[in-house]
């Protein structure tokens, strides 16, 4: 099943691989460099629509668990300032992709949409610390039943250069469901309550709408 962003691309890179194994099956009279050239050809169209694979994962919310919106690994767990919305402390957990993990954004938690904003800005690596603010990034703010609001940015890299998010504000949405891409490399920022309990650690790796990121205190020995 490959992402709905990625049809344009995947399409374009089927001619291209095509036109590229014909031109050099009746042009190319070298029979190694004639192999070489379709197998190239081959490679680029794999990583295409590995690229913009979409697996499904299916999820029974809950409200008292964030689950991870991409694949990735983790990369930053930290208390900040958070300045754009809150405008007061928050946990910071920061998941990095790289180009080979799947890059469709999820909905962490089920939830009322409050805020969605659009920033352009610059193309730092994604694991830079000043990316959060300064990378071309859009930020979504989702009004929880239990979590009270929880933030996610998505955060363009050197490579990412469009970020696509489908949260609107008013929308009603559902943990697990498509919240947007992230084409190329990239990262995603999650902003907490002071409160959650963080589940994961440094450098673990997290599936998007299977890990759980944080919970609420004692909610693990609950459920």
């Amino acid at each position: 099943m490959f992402h709905k962003e990625g049809q344009k691309i995947i399409l374009i890179s089927f001619l291209l691989t095509a036109g590229v194994a014909l031109a050099a099956h009746f042009y190319v009279e070298t029979e190694l460099l004639r192999i070489l050239l379709q197998v190239a050809a081959l490679i680029f169209l794999v990583l295409i629509l590995q690229f913009f694979r979409n697996p499904r994962r299916l999820v029974n919310p809950v409200f008292d668990q964030i689950l991870s919106p991409v694949d990735g690994k983790v990369v930053v767990i930290e208390e900040v300032e958070e300045k754009e919305y809150f405008k007061d402390r928050r946990l910071q957990v920061s998941i990095f992709m790289s180009p080979i993990n799947v890059h469709v954004t999820r909905y962490p938690i089920s939830g009322v949409v409050t805020y969605s904003k659009y920033h352009p800005g610059k193309y730092l690596v994604a694991w830079h610390p000043k990316s959060s603010e300064e990378n071309e990034r859009t930020t979504v703010v989702i009004r929880t039943p239990k979590f009270g609001e929880v933030m996610y940015r998505q955060i363009a890299g050197a490579l990412a250069r469009r970020i696509v998010n489908y949260a609107e504000e008013g929308d009603q949405v559902n943990q697990g469901e498509d919240a947007g891409f992230i084409k190329f490399g990239s990262r995603v920022d999650l902003l907490l309550p002071l409160n959650s309990q963080i589940a994961v650690q440094l450098k673990q790796k997290a599936k998007g709408a299977k890990t759980c990121i944080a919970h609420l205190p004692d909610s693990m020995d609950e459920s």
